[in-house]
């Protein structure tokens, strides 16, 4: 079946596509996605995939996480994602330590995003959250905006506290793709409840990291919002 999938993959191959994806998600040397290699499928194809495939054992989609190529590993995700919604509890448990134990393959920003909601944000809903604060300050770039975007789930659902504390956690990260994830959920924040994110920008502004605050106040009145940038609030307040 593994070899069926890819050679599925193989025929929706691009090669041009490849490399335009290849040069887009950084995969030059000192880069975020340093030595990825890419297909050149595109995310509608993999998603069609991902429903076609998507009944088939753990083990198997482990063979996909585990593949050199990009689009092997996000179809994947999405098969797992597609998994944890219709499995029972057992189900769900078994993807999310599947997921925990295997982060060092989730290891570029899509892949992050389009499955630490689902997976890791749904499972912890209703559970102790301290796996959140651990991956938040893990030496990884990659575990730490799993971290981050687990919480919108929680985000969507209202629940605020988690995402808040993560972010204050995060504020002197050196990455600026961990300062675009938190200012995006902090964005998130702030289209649900506008008062519980300025307070949160009120008291943190001036130490967070500009794009960080660039995101974060994207959707403020203009004003306000230029008097965030310029250090100088209380005028808009």
């Amino acid at each position: 079946m593994l070899n069926e999938i890819q050679s599925q993959l193989a025929d929706l191959s691009n090669h041009e596509d490849g490399q335009f994806l290849q040069k887009y998600f950084k995969t030059g040397p000192g880069q975020y996605g340093e030595g990825d290699l890419f297909r050149g499928i595109r995310v509608p194809a993999l998603r069609r995939l991902s429903r076609k495939y998507r009944d088939i054992p753990i083990e198997l989609a482990e063979g996909l996480l585990h593949s050199a190529y990009h689009e092997d590993r996000l179809l994947a995700l999405f098969i797992l994602v597609l998994k944890y919604a219709r499995a029972d509890e057992a189900g769900k448990a078994a993807i999310y330590d599947f997921y925990i134990n295997n982060t060092s393959f989730i290891n570029n920003w899509d892949l992050v995003d389009s499955s630490a909601p689902n997976i890791v944000g749904a499972h912890l809903s209703d559970r102790g959250k301290e796996p959140l604060y651990l991956l938040a300050r893990s030496p990884s770039m990659w575990e730490r905006r799993i971290a981050v975007l687990s919480t919108f789930y929680f985000i969507r659902r209202d629940e605020f506290d988690d995402a808040l504390k993560i972010a204050e956690i995060l504020l002197t990260d050196k990455e600026d793709l961990i300062h675009k994830a938190v200012g995006w959920m902090l964005r998130e924040v702030g289209k649900r409840n506008f008062q519980k994110e300025e307070h949160y920008i009120k008291i943190h502004y001036a130490s967070m990291p500009r794009t960080m605050l660039r995101y974060a106040i994207e959707r403020f009145p203009e004003e306000k919002r230029l008097s965030y940038l310029k250090g100088s609030p209380s005028a808009a307040i």
